[in-house]
């Protein structure tokens, strides 16, 4: 956690009540990090089913190995999370901790291995001596409570600048089940499926098949739609919990194709929205959150690889870091994607200014208008094609000075 709270925080946190079925624990275990929590622990006292995706990383981390060969079970017990070390390219010894750190939790809360999930985030290829924390595991498993959810999102920070939560209602098989949902992320931003680390839990009864197909639809146009720096962690883990508690109140089972779950999906999407843009406004260095929306592609899968390919451009990011209207710099992005474009269609608005029309820049086209929309701490910027009906949006953030200071010295 650096010293100074990003200027894009919010303003106010969510209240997070407890979501029933849940608890959870944090320690400060030394791992990297001196005098805050970089342990956490999440605790279902009932067999809770999951669902979760993970990076796409040909290098993935040893937990999301772990995690990947337990989730077809479907079942979750516990949850152990820590922070400063990634254990990442580590190997067999990488493998070896995983294993220590499930069977003290498995101990702990007096469940299998195989209904143990774990998250590791941090430095890359530094082994991870799970002796530091999984001795701390009997006790967290005793002290959890169901009403720590802001305190759980601040013992997974590494850089970002504040802790990330959001909650949800939404009315299911006759009853309100609550989602609630923390994240972490700030640099090594591109997900490829979900983001770094972020765990959503809710008290409804929803079987792990289809809680499974609700979170593969769901990270596309909100995890996999923001970047910060183009590159996707080996770490990232996203995973859904539903602890099935609504089922006492009447909540009726529910089925894949069950018009009843649209509610809930609905909210479900707000709430990876929320984690997600708030990833986004906590990137390393970031001082503008940008949101790029391109229209008029050949289809949506092409306007989202050219949004992509703006939002990721170093030069246009530096531009808008420097409140610079360089909309030459979106023509390069747009040309570099490898997608059908045609320079004389081409227009582009940043903000509701249009810079750039029909190939040219716009003759009405006015540089203070221009730059007072790059001012702002929000800057829409939006591209129309002119080839087809194809829309996309994604989120990305400035990339300041600070960014390159996080990063020189991440490891000392």
């Amino acid at each position: 956690m650096s010293g100074s709270i990003s200027p894009l925080a919010p303003k106010t946190y969510a209240e997070m009540p407890p979501v029933r079925g849940v608890r959870m624990a944090t320690a400060a275990a030394g791992i990297k990090y001196r005098n805050r929590t970089d342990v956490l622990m999440m605790v279902f006292d009932r067999p809770a089913a999951v669902a979760g995706v993970f990076t796409r990383s040909k290098c993935p981390s040893a937990p999301v190995d772990f995690c990947r060969a337990n989730l077809p079970g479907g079942v979750a017990r516990a949850v152990v999370v820590n922070s400063g070390n990634a254990n990442a390219f580590t190997g067999r010894k990488g493998r070896e901790s995983t294993r220590l750190t499930a069977e003290a939790a498995a101990r702990a809360v007096g469940c299998s291995e195989g209904e143990v999930f774990l998250a590791s985030t941090g430095v890359i290829g530094e082994p991870l001596d799970a002796t530091k924390f999984s001795g701390v595991l009997d006790g967290l498993a005793a002290s959890g409570t169901e009403d720590f959810w802001f305190e759980a999102a601040k013992a997974i920070m590494t850089t970002d600048t504040y802790p990330k939560v959001a909650t949800r209602t939404a009315e299911l098989g006759g009853v309100t089940v609550r989602i609630n949902g923390i994240a972490k992320g700030a640099g090594m931003i591109a997900p490829d499926m979900a983001t770094m680390l972020s765990f959503v839990v809710t008290d409804a009864d929803i079987p792990a098949g289809v809680l499974q197909s609700l979170l593969s639809a769901g990270v596309g146009p909100t995890f996999n739609s923001v970047t910060v720096d183009s590159d996707t962690s080996t770490s990232d883990t996203l995973m859904l919990f539903a602890t099935g508690a609504a089922a006492a109140d009447g909540q009726k089972p529910v089925t894949a194709d069950d018009a009843s779950l649209d509610a809930f999906r609905a909210a479900l999407n707000d709430l990876l929205r929320d984690l997600a843009l708030q990833v986004v406004r906590d990137g390393e260095g970031a001082r503008k959150m940008v949101e790029i929306t391109v229209e008029g592609a050949e289809s949506d899968e092409a306007a989202k690889r050219i949004a992509l390919s703006i939002a990721n451009s170093p030069l246009v990011k530096t531009a808008i870091a420097g409140e610079d209207a360089n909309w030459g710099r979106v023509v390069m992005a747009v040309g570099k994607s490898g997608e059908m474009a045609d320079r004389d269609r081409l227009a582009i608005w940043f903000g509701d200014v249009r810079v750039a029309v029909d190939g040219e820049r716009d003759p009405a086209y006015s540089e203070a208008a221009a730059t007072a929309v790059m001012k702002r701490e929000d800057i829409p910027v939006r591209v129309e094609i002119g080839l087809g009906s194809g829309r996309a949006t994604v989120w990305t953030c400035d990339l300041t000075k600070e960014y390159v200071e996080i990063n020189g010295d991440y490891r000392s």
